[in-house]
Formats: structure tokens, C-alpha cells, sequence
């Protein structure tokens, strides 16, 4: 099935408001996504970095923590009013205007 952001946003709503009974504060919603985020980074450094996973460390699951972190970030956009399809689109428009000759013309990539 394929979701819009419109849609993830909805869902995210229902449940909270369901199963999560409210929204946690703006703020605890924020340190959660750094947690979430750290966790995936925790990953990455393992998976494509130079650290060895522990033991008990094997199992994580990068498309969850991913998964993990849309559900915060998702949360954080309906506590504060934000569109998020809208604000892609906007962001796509000036990364593309601002964008169009910078990473074509440098010599790194």
C-alpha cells in the first residue's frame, strides 16, 4: 500500500490519540528523535564504519530505526502544524533552484 505524507500524518494522528492516548510535550518529542536518530547512527557506525557491533547488537534493524524516526519527526510536524508533503515540496523546490549547477560542478564528486 502507498502512503502520502498526508496520509502518514493522519495515521500517526489516529494512533496517537488512540493507543497513545495524547502527544507527549514538543520538547520530549525532540529528545526523542535524537535518541531515535542515535540509534541509527549507532548502526550505520557499525554496519559501514569502522566499529564491530556487540553481541547482543546483531539483530538491530536500520529500515525500523528509519521507521522510528519518520514516526517522531511525523509526530513533532502534527504538534506543530506543519504540512509535511508541503514543506517537502517547498524544501525540493529550493534545493533544486539553489542546487541546479553546485554539485555538477564540483570537481570532489
Amino acid at each position: 500500500m502507498n502512503y502520502t505524507l498526508e496520509d502518514c500524518q493522519e495515521i500517526v494522528d489516529q494512533w496517537v490519540n488512540t493507543i497513545g492516548v495524547r502527544y507527549f510535550s514538543e520538547l520530549t518529542n525532540t529528545a526523542i528523535l535524537m535518541e531515535e536518530v542515535g540509534e541509527l547512527a549507532r548502526i550505520m557506525a557499525r554496519k559501514f564504519g569502522d566499529q564491530s557491533f556487540k553481541e547482543n547488537e546483531e539483530d538491530l534493524n536500520i529500515a525500523e530505526e528509519m521507521a522510528d524516526i519518520l514516526f517522531v519527526l511525523i509526530c513533532l510536524a502534527n504538534q506543530t502544524g506543519v504540512q509535511l508533503e508541503d514543506a517537502f515540496i517547498q524544501s525540493m523546490k529550493k534545493k533544486t533552484q539553489r542546487d541546479k549547477n553546485r554539485h555538477i560542478n564540483n570537481p570532489k564528486l
